[in-house]
């Protein structure tokens, strides 16, 4: 008995420090690269959110909003059908300026697109016209603080036929944020000029 256990401690093999320290270091190298595997993830992750939501914040700075009221206007009072309606857009507080250069001016491409649709019709592109009302600097731009006043001919020009109680819809559309609906419905009796609402 003695002699198996004098076998047993003179077979003293185990790890040394050196291999335990190998083994560690492979272990904190392996962990590394997968830390930084999954950093780089979510580093490029939050930049794609990011981008989405400057993005967002973009578009939503530059729409334009409806300012007052929706005018119409007819030939006299009891007439049959509207002649043209017009109301006033602005940029949303500290939004974006926008181009808003008219048909009626011979410009080849407007940024800002108006559309109509009603019950029996869909017409794309409107004709429309634009006049700055209140402060203006002199440029196309609808810009912080300025009024644009927009006059649509909706029978003449447009050959749109707008009678007593009909529901109508005219969409403002920006070159970039949402489309500013204008929904209204013809009075029962129509008056030279009167608030659709």
């Amino acid at each position: 008995m003695s002699n198996k256990l004098k076998k047993l401690f003179r077979d003293e093999r185990g790890i040394t420090a050196l291999e335990t320290a190998i083994i560690l270091i492979a272990f904190v190298v392996v962990a590394s690269v997968f830390a930084f595997t999954i950093l780089s993830a979510g580093t490029f992750s939050t930049e794609k959110s990011r981008q989405a939501v400057y993005g967002g914040l973009e578009q939503v700075g530059s729409a334009m909003q409806l300012y007052g009221s929706v005018i119409g206007e007819a030939e006299s009072a009891g007439a049959a059908r509207v002649l043209t309606v017009t109301f006033t857009v602005a940029t949303v507080a500290g939004g974006n300026a926008v181009n808003i250069t008219d048909t009626e001016t011979g410009a080849a491409n407007n940024e800002v697109v108006m559309s109509y649709r009603d019950d029996d019709e869909t017409i794309s592109e409107l004709t429309w016209s634009m006049q700055f009302i209140g402060t203006d600097d002199g440029d196309w731009l609808l810009e912080d603080g300025e009024l644009a006043e927009i006059t649509i001919p909706i029978s003449n020009t447009n050959e749109i036929t707008l009678e007593p109680n009909d529901e109508f819809q005219i969409e403002v559309k920006p070159p970039q944020g949402g489309v500013v609906p204008v929904m209204r419905t013809v009075p029962a009796s129509l008056d030279k000029v009167m608030v659709l609402n």
